[in-house]
């Protein structure tokens, strides 16, 4: 699990919401949140979005080291992630076929969708360089945390 416990992610959930509460622009409310998301969880060397413009995913507001701009639907764990519209949880990064390496020291990453009005808006990724960084709790808090940027 990245977060130390999951008090410290209930704790994160409401910093999120406090951070993006009254604010309707995505880009401060994705900037902000990413922030928060990186200092705050165990192992992350990134943590951003990408939104979905012009029929593939585009890099938005992230932390961490420069990232893949652009990736085509349907490819690596980002794209594969806003083509079913789940998150995804790779524990090996290098066991995904297909994985887009965009930072080498990446062992493990999730993608969880963000949805704007029920439709797939685009994607959160965080990425570790630890192996299995990422469980099911983390999957958990994450996707209330997504759902946060467009409902709050």
């Amino acid at each position: 699990m990245a977060a130390e416990t999951k008090e410290n992610y209930e704790l994160l959930t409401q910093q999120a919401k406090a951070l993006v509460t009254g604010e309707d622009d995505w880009v401060a409310n994705t900037a902000n949140v990413s922030a928060l998301l990186f200092n705050s969880l165990k192992n992350v060397n990134f943590a951003g979005v990408y939104r979905i413009k012009n029929g593939e995913l585009l890099l938005g507001p992230f932390q961490g080291q420069p990232a893949c701009v652009h990736i085509p639907l349907g490819k690596g764990v980002c794209g594969t992630t806003a083509q079913v519209q789940k998150t995804q949880i790779v524990k090996n990064v290098h066991d995904f076929s297909g994985h887009i390496a965009c930072d080498s020291r990446t062992n493990s990453e999730i993608v969880v969708p963000i949805f704007k009005d029920k439709v797939l808006w685009g994607v959160y990724d965080f990425d570790s360089t630890e192996f299995e960084n990422f469980d099911k709790t983390d999957q958990k808090y994450l996707e209330k945390i997504a759902e946060i940027i467009f409902n709050h």
